[in-house]
């Protein structure tokens, strides 16, 4: 995907979150009769603004990072004697923390809607069957077995891999034992509990929640033909290019992508013979060599920085199932799902705050542009999933009681509420210097991450 889609995809994204959360504060406070000024999707110069009747001046403006909605405030300017009573600063306590709070309560309430949207489309998953288990991994050792079906996690139901992996996520940074409540294959014998043991589980960004204890999903059998082939790596390097398929490795018939993967993972910094088919038939004979890298269990392993061709995949009805919602508990669903997001949200910054999990799992800009860009590339659904999840995302960092953040003029507020009297303003400006300072270090640790990620 080039870059020109990847940008579109994420102005896609972030351009609806942000006018909602906007939106939020915009339409509480003109129903709270406080002076609207400006209504601003965007930083900088404006790319098209248009003022109303009533003064309020709506704008698009050149940097897509944001908006903000300015309204007349004795404190930021002069303000016509009429317009005083409608100011911003003379409205009591619970209106102003009405106007703020509404931002990011609207983005909570929006990634209602969306997920509600989903729900009602009906939702077809695979069943939690495991494929492949690791050997020597904390799950085999733990007796975790191929085909067993994953009913719940610490008693938390699994009814697919999305909740598989968030309530894993709930366990990131601890050691302990995570409990599986498991089904074996043939639905005959009773479930049994499956304990593998962690040891600062997903503390390293990147980390992924079923690989790090050893086990995958089922998957159906892909064909060895070569996708992506990153350049400089390896394969690109050694002659191997996109369109070929495998027809030997090591001196094995290849037939499926997983017996490759499986030849290359065990061959780290060390060379094989492969055949590819060509393009047009031509076979070409290939000597090999795969960098090295740990895999998330510290195990060394092949790496040829390549991808599987995309192809048309079909799982058997088996590992296939469906369920459908009417409105109202499409509705119940998608506040669960929510509140989940909400939850697991809060307990990883919270675990990020006491070292539990490091900063490197900070994303920024970059990051949520490709992401965007691939949930587009795979469909509707997925760019609406993904919607949902930023937004829940953009509500609650903004309730953190950060100065600068919405949760942060909420404190401000409580306070005055409580002692009658606002904090004096020299208290209030430090306080906005350190929220500048927090909020400015961790976009910037944000960004590096991602170019991190992009560029290693």
């Amino acid at each position: 995907m080039d870059i020109l889609h990847i940008l579109l995809a994420a102005i896609i994204v972030l351009g609806p979150l942000i006018a909602i959360h906007e939106f939020g504060h915009f339409w509480v406070a003109r129903r709270l009769g406080v002076k609207v000024l400006a209504y601003s999707i965007g930083f900088g110069p404006a790319l098209w603004s248009r003022k109303s009747q009533d003064g309020t001046e709506y704008r698009i403006a050149a940097i897509p990072l944001g908006g903000y909605v300015k309204m007349a405030d004795e404190r930021e300017g002069e303000v016509p004697e009429a317009d005083i009573p409608r100011a911003f600063n003379r409205q009591p306590v619970l209106a102003r923390m009405a106007i703020v709070a509404a931002g990011p309560l609207i983005n909570l309430a929006f990634a209602v809607f969306l997920f509600w949207i989903l729900f009602m489309q009906g939702v077809e998953t695979l069943r939690t069957v495991v494929g492949v288990v690791k050997p020597n991994s904390p799950a085999a050792v733990a007796g975790l077995q191929s085909g067993d079906e994953i009913l719940r996690i610490d008693g938390r139901q699994t009814p697919d891999w999305e909740s598989v992996t968030y309530a894993l996520v709930d366990r990131m940074g601890e050691s302990g034992k995570i409990v599986l409540t498991v089904k074996p294959a043939g639905a005959v014998a009773p479930s049994r509990d499956v304990a593998v043991q962690v040891e600062k589980y997903l503390k390293v960004a990147g980390d992924d929640p079923l690989r790090s204890l050893g086990f995958l999903p089922y998957q159906p059998i892909l064909q060895p033909v070569i996708g992506d082939v990153k350049p400089g790596g390896p394969a690109d390097t050694q002659g191997m290019k996109a369109g070929d398929r495998v027809r030997t490795a090591d001196g094995k018939p290849i037939a499926t992508w997983q017996e490759f993967v499986d030849v290359v993972r065990t061959h780290p910094e060390k060379p094989f013979a492969a055949e590819v088919v060509r393009t047009g038939g031509t076979v070409v004979a290939l000597n090999l060599t795969p960098r090295a890298q740990k895999d998330e269990l510290g195990v060394r392993e092949g790496k040829l920085d390549i991808g599987v061709s995309e192809q048309k995949i079909d799982f058997p009805p088996a590992y296939l199932q469906r369920q459908d919602y009417g409105p109202v508990a499409a509705l119940v669903q998608a506040s669960r799902k929510t509140w989940s997001l909400i939850d697991m949200t809060l307990a990883s910054l919270g675990k990020m705050v006491v070292g539990l999990v490091g900063l490197d799992n900070l994303s920024g800009p970059i990051t949520i542009a490709k992401v965007a860009g691939h949930s587009a590339s795979i469909g509707w659904e997925a760019l609406i999933g993904f919607m949902a999840l930023l937004s829940v995302s953009l509500g609650v960092l903004n309730l953190l009681p950060i100065p600068v953040l919405d949760g942060g003029h909420l404190v401000f507020y409580a306070i005055e509420g409580v002692l009658g009297k606002p904090l004096p303003e020299q208290v209030q400006e430090w306080g906005v210097k350190a929220g500048v300072a927090i909020m400015g270090s961790l976009m910037l640790l944000a960004i590096f991450n991602d170019l991190v990620r992009q560029f290693g």
